[in-house]
């Protein structure tokens, strides 16, 4: 059974630093490509970040481009999300999701939300 455990949201304030993790399970990490996907209330899912298997190969939201940072420790089945000079536009549930894209497997996702 997959399992996917997002972990590190909460509130902060525009300009401050937040990091997610996501734990994996029952899946071949280290073979897997990897994605973070937000939603915030009321839109479409939003995949803002990917990385490959090997950790190499990322890729970046206009949005996010220059403020998020994705990375993966395939020793621990950990998937990283570093967020750093958060806006009030980034408040969203962020998912862990197994794959390129918005469509694989996800967790329950973590709550972001920034606000003054």
């Amino acid at each position: 059974e997959v399992q996917l455990v997002e972990s590190g949201g909460g509130l902060v304030q525009p300009g401050g630093s937040l990091r997610l993790s996501c734990a994996a399970s029952g899946i071949s990490f280290g073979s897997s490509d990897m994605s973070w996907v937000r939603q915030a209330p009321g839109e479409d899912p939003d995949c803002i970040s990917t990385i490959r298997s090997g950790g190499v190969v990322k890729f970046y939201d206009n949005s996010v481009k220059g403020r998020y940072a994705i990375s993966r420790d395939n020793a621990k089945n950990t998937l990283l999300l570093q967020m750093n000079s958060l806006k009030h536009d980034d408040t969203a549930v962020y998912y862990c999701v197994r794959g390129l894209g918005q469509f694989g497997s996800r967790g329950q996702g973590t709550q972001v939300t920034v606000a003054s």
